[in-house]
């Protein structure tokens, strides 16, 4: 049975006429009625009863229009689900964010996705190290992440997305937590609680203590800045997290902006030569989503 033939058939049939069907499918009444016996010569049993008045279903004919429709309404969703996908509007994308970009930019990202890409399912992991999301693209377990440089892999692509400052978080109760701004220096002497060494704001926070002159005394890691902070907040010691994260914010904990204050790099990643339309529109968001952001103070 060819396409053409069920078209033509469920219009006939549900027209119960031969010259309205005709007139619909936009064709000439006789070549539509030659069509209509084709297929019932191809099917070997008689799918209409015809009169000068009208036209009746036998019993083969009602089972092929029930069908037929189905058929025809299945296709031309199919049809629509190809051409989303294909225009970049529709499908699956699982991402990957870092701890601190969870709190603040997943959720805006989350709500514009569903309101400009009604079509994505987005599929999210949160709270993630950059070595975790660099493992997740490259096994395909991650479509998409956005993660903190540097990233030693040359199968991923990478776009910088935004420069983050990182800012004190110190225990309300500090003596320090009266000053406005603070200097590193002034943090020499503190107990510090930090991200594992695998991390890259890890590795600002190190470099910049570095060159204010000190070697930070680290008496607790946590992977989580859920978790940093409320070491924090129970008065374990100071810690410096990206200033995104103050929005993740505890009771007994405050936030100070440095004056010599380091940045860590947010960027998004993706595996390289991955050309999915649907790809090419997420990562136009994200960058959209993040470009006022820069403009930030922090």
């Amino acid at each position: 049975m060819e396409l053409r033939h069920l078209r033509y058939f469920v219009a006939v049939a549900e027209e119960r006429h031969f010259g309205r069907a005709a007139d619909r499918l936009h064709m000439a009444q006789p070549p539509l009625s030659q069509q209509i016996k084709q297929l019932e010569e191809q099917l070997g049993t008689q799918l209409l009863e015809r009169t000068t008045r009208k036209v009746e279903l036998t019993s083969a004919g009602e089972l092929l229009l029930e069908r037929g429709r189905r058929i025809l309404e299945e296709l031309q969703t199919l049809e629509s689900d190809v051409a989303q996908v294909g225009r970049g509007v529709q499908g699956i994308l699982r991402v990957g964010f870092t701890g601190s970009a969870t709190y603040r930019l997943m959720p805006q990202v989350v709500r514009e996705a569903k309101e400009r890409l009604p079509g994505l399912q987005l599929k999210v992991r949160g709270e993630m190290l950059t070595p975790q999301l660099v493992d997740g693209l490259e096994e395909h377990s991650l479509d998409v992440a956005v993660l903190r440089p540097p990233v030693n892999s040359d199968r991923l692509e990478l776009r910088t997305l935004e420069h983050d400052e990182l800012i004190a978080a110190l225990p309300d109760d500090s003596p320090l937590a009266s000053e406005e701004r603070l200097s590193l220096q002034q943090l020499a002497g503190e107990q510090f609680i930090s991200y594992p060494l695998n991390s890259a704001v890890h590795r600002v926070f190190m470099e910049a203590c570095r060159k204010a002159g000190f070697a930070p005394t680290v008496v607790q890691e946590a992977r989580e800045t859920s978790t940093l902070l409320s070491f924090v907040a129970a008065g374990t010691g100071v810690a410096l997290i990206p200033a995104a994260s103050r929005t993740f914010s505890l009771g007994g904990t405050v936030f100070r902006p440095l004056a010599d204050a380091p940045a860590a790099e947010l960027a998004m990643a993706w595996r390289a030569g991955d050309q999915r339309p649907l790809l090419a529109r997420f990562t136009e968001l994200l960058q959209e989503i993040t470009q006022p952001v820069k403009d930030q103070p922090s």
